[in-house]
Formats: C-alpha cells, sequence, structure tokens
C-alpha cells in the first residue's frame, strides 16, 4: 500500500483523546485491584490465592461477555462514523440485552453454586472455602458489572470517554475505603474479612453504573437514554449483530475456558506458587488495563473510519497504532523489571513465593511486546468488521498447540511451573507473523454500512485485494 502523507498530529490527538482516559479508567480499577490485594494480604496468602482464583472465574465471565462488548462497538463505531443514529440505538440495545443476560448467569452461579466453581479451581479445601465465601457475595456484582460495561462501550464508541473515567473514579475510591472499613472492622462494625471485600465490591459496582447514568443525564448523552429505539430491531439486524458476534463470542468464551484450564493447572501447584500466581495476574491486569486504551483507540478510529468510508485512513491508522503500542510495551517491560521485587513484596509476598512472582514477571516482560501487539491487531480487524481471522488463529494455536503442550507437561512430563508458564505464551509469536501478514493484506476492512460498503470495490480494486466473500 502506497500512502498518502499521514496526519500524524491528527492521529495522535485522536490516539490520546480516546487511550488516555480509557487507559486511566482501566488503570484505575486495576489500581483498585492491587490495593485490595494488598489488604487482604493481611489475611494470609490463603486469602490471596482464593480471591485469585475468584477472579479467574470473574475473568471467564469478561470473556463471555466481551464477545458481545465488542461486537456491538464494532457496530456502534462504523453506525457513529457513518453518522446513523437509529445504528446506533439498535446495536446498543442488542449489546445490552446480551451482556446483561451474562452477567445475571454468572451472577446466579456464584451466589448459589460456589461450592463447584472453587472445586474446579483447586484441590486446596482451605483455599476453596475462603473463596465459596468471597463468590456467594460477589456474585450480586456481576450484573451491575455487565450493565456498566455495556453503556462505557456504548460512550466509548461514540468518542465520550470521560463519562466512563469519572465514574470509574468514584467507584475506585469507594471499593478501596469501604474495603478498609469492613475488612478491618473501623467506624465501630465488626471485621468481616474477605466478606467484606466482596461487599465492597458490590456496593462499588452500583455506585458505577448509577453515576454512568446520572453524568451521561447531566451532559444530555442521547443515546443512552433512548430506551425504546433501543429495541426497534428487524430480523436482518439481529441476524448481521450474531453475526459478526458470534466468531468473537467463540473467541472469548474458547479463550475464557482455555483460561480457566490453565488456571486450574497453576491451581494445583505449591500454596506459594498459587499466591505468587494470583499477585502476577493482578499485576498483568494492570498492563492489559492501560493497553486497553491503546486497543479501544485502535477499534473506535479504525471503525469510526471504516464506517464513514474512509478506507485508506483506516489502513494507516492500524498499522500505526499496533507498532506504537509495541514500542510503549517495550519500555514498560524494561521497568518492570526494575520495580518488580518491591512491587511484590508490598502485595504481600515473601520467601518462595516472592521468588516465584518475580521469575513470573520475568517471562511475562519477555512475551507481552508481542501478545498486547496481537490483541491489538485482533480487536482493529473485528473493529473493520472481520471478526473472523483473528478469532481462528487464537483458537487454533490454543487448542492445538498450547493447551495439549501445557497439559502433556503438566499430566506427562510433571514439568515444573516455570516451564508450564512458558507453555502458555509459546503461541504467540507464530500469531504475531500471521496477524501481520494479514494487516498488510487489507482484506480485513469489511464496512457493516452503507458509507463503507458503497466506496470498498473501489479501494480493493484500486490496491489489488482480493477476498473471497
Amino acid at each position: 500500500m502506497k500512502e498518502k502523507h499521514f496526519d500524524w498530529k491528527a492521529f495522535i490527538k485522536g490516539v490520546a483523546v480516546i487511550a488516555i482516559p480509557i487507559a486511566l479508567q482501566s488503570l484505575l480499577t486495576t489500581t483498585g485491584s492491587m490495593i485490595d490485594t494488598m489488604m487482604i494480604a493481611s489475611l494470609g496468602e490463603k486469602t490471596v490465592a482464593a480471591v485469585g482464583l475468584c477472579a479467574q472465574f470473574s475473568s471467564l465471565m469478561i470473556a463471555c461477555y466481551f464477545g458481545f462488548m465488542a461486537g456491538g462497538m464494532l457496530f456502534i463505531s462504523q453506525y457513529w462514523g457513518a453518522g446513523d443514529d437509529g445504528g446506533i440505538d439498535r446495536s446498543y440495545g442488542l449489546t445490552l440485552i446480551c451482556l446483561m443476560s451474562v452477567g445475571l448467569l454468572f451472577g446466579v452461579m456464584a451466589v448459589f453454586f460456589p461450592e463447584l466453581i472453587m472445586q474446579m479451581y483447586t484441590d486446596k479445601a482451605a483455599i476453596r472455602e475462603i473463596g465459596i465465601e468471597y463468590l456467594k457475595i460477589v456474585g450480586f456484582a456481576y450484573p451491575l458489572t455487565t450493565l456498566s460495561m455495556s453503556a462505557s462501550a456504548l460512550l466509548r464508541s461514540t468518542e465520550r470517554v470521560r463519562i466512563p473515567l469519572a465514574a470509574s473514579i468514584v467507584s475506585v475510591l469507594t471499593n478501596i475505603f469501604l474495603n478498609w472499613v469492613l475488612i478491618f472492622g473501623r467506624f465501630g462494625l465488626p471485621k468481616m474479612g474477605v466478606r467484606g471485600a466482596a461487599a465492597a465490591t458490590v456496593a462499588a459496582g452500583f455506585v458505577n453504573a448509577a453515576l454512568i447514568y446520572v453524568l451521561a443525564a447531566i451532559r444530555k448523552y442521547p443515546y443512552l437514554f433512548h430506551f425504546r429505539r433501543h429495541f426497534l430491531w428487524k430480523k436482518a439486524h439481529v441476524r448481521l449483530f450474531l453475526t459478526k458476534c458470534f466468531p468473537i463470542l467463540m473467541n472469548e468464551i474458547l479463550i475464557g475456558v482455555s483460561g480457566m484450564i490453565i488456571s486450574i493447572v497453576l491451581g494445583h501447584q505449591s500454596e506459594p506458587a498459587i499466591a505468587a500466581v494470583a499477585v502476577f495476574r493482578t499485576i498483568e491486569g494492570l498492563f492489559i488495563g492501560f493497553f486497553s486504551g491503546f486497543s479501544s483507540a485502535a477499534s473506535i478510529l479504525v471503525g469510526k473510519a471504516v464506517g464513514a468510508g474512509e478506507h485508506e485512513l483506516a489502513w494507516a491508522r492500524a498499522k500505526r497504532i499496533v507498532y506504537f503500542t509495541g514500542g510503549s510495551m517495550l519500555l514498560l517491560s524494561l521497568v518492570l523489571q526494575f520495580v518488580k521485587l518491591p512491587v511484590l513484596r508490598l502485595m504481600g509476598l515473601s520467601g518462595e513465593s516472592l521468588e516465584i512472582g518475580s521469575r513470573l514477571l520475568l517471562i511475562f516482560g519477555g512475551v507481552a511486546v508481542i501478545r498486547l501487539m496481537n490483541w491489538v491487531q485482533n480487536d482493529t480487524y473485528r473493529s473493520a468488521g472481520d471478526s473472523v481471522t483473528g478469532t481462528v488463529m487464537e483458537i487454533v494455536f490454543m487448542y492445538v498447540l498450547v493447551l495439549p503442550v501445557l497439559l502433556l507437561n503438566y499430566k506427562v512430563f510433571h514439568t515444573p511451573l516455570m516451564i508450564l508458564f512458558v507453555c502458555v505464551y509459546m503461541d504467540e509469536p507464530i500469531r504475531f507473523i500471521l496477524m501481520q501478514i494479514h494487516m498488510y493484506s487489507g482484506r480485513w476492512i469489511r464496512p457493516v454500512t452503507p458509507e463503507g460498503q458503497a466506496v470498498l470495490p473501489a479501494f480493493r480494486e484500486k490496491y489489488h485485494i482480493k477476498v473471497k466473500e
């Protein structure tokens, strides 16, 4: 592709306006989780491990609803670029229904079947008992989470990123304060321990959802309150939405299931190893949270351009934001190696668990650059209308390569934790090469708007892009 002059100033401004608030929002949430872990650390490593395993169940829920959320952002961002208000309303209504269904399902499982969940994740009875206490309460937060994420997807896709950020700030502060009060029994309240941490999470979830709607009403943001128009669907709308969402949903569910299998394998290690993995997941979430801003910026800026029929601009933006992500992660990975030990100590690790946590972060620092570039590329393809390619690559490599090798090493060869951990990331370099080939092919640009579809044939002819529909 021979590009025209690229407006770097407008590009960096566009990325910053979207990415910074979303990154800050995610960092706030993850920082809140880190502070939770620090507070919970005073209750012992078993409690840290139990809450960490419960977080893996929450991650499975996120994997399930993220497919619908990503699909919703695909449609909303493209309709936003085309200026189609009706398309935005319909897409949000479908996104809301799908996400709330997931949140309610996982909430019921956590509240009524916590024993079954914890049995899947660990064979340590003491850790299971603590996790059961936590899940019975925190399950009430799951529908609140999916309500907030539905609204956030709409606001982000229409470039209103400050409202979710403001709501997150208040929500995280609420969570930290209530953790301090309920875990340790301040202001004359009884010490609730891990149950207090769960109750604080539920309260913070309610505050987050309520504030998003209140702030949107104050700012007179229209789309969130078009209640009747959210459900004015025709069969063609639902069919197209589900067709685009289905590959993403299958990707997230199957990857979520694989993540659960990986968590089960890592959850059957020694207690210091389980605690170290739980803390590692929190730190990993900090990096992923930060780079979710870049991923969202890629989705919105590329999706908006594709929806408006500006396919060359979308192509140019996509390549640059992928490399920008990789360079940024490389710098942060280097910083991580210098600060990891003090951070791990702050989060309650010592002795053997500290040593394990340090090694996990060393391995992560080596693979995170490629992993996050793959993530941004996949989200870019989805926002442009190609929800299949990244999905097929990720699922095939996970189930044909990663899981078989991991389980073989665990069950047959009984290899040490560090080798098992390396196995989790072994597919990333291969997928990166294939994703780059697809990026430069341009075949991932598949608009859903009439405006984008109208100019697509000329774009493909100009750059000799052959696509099998």
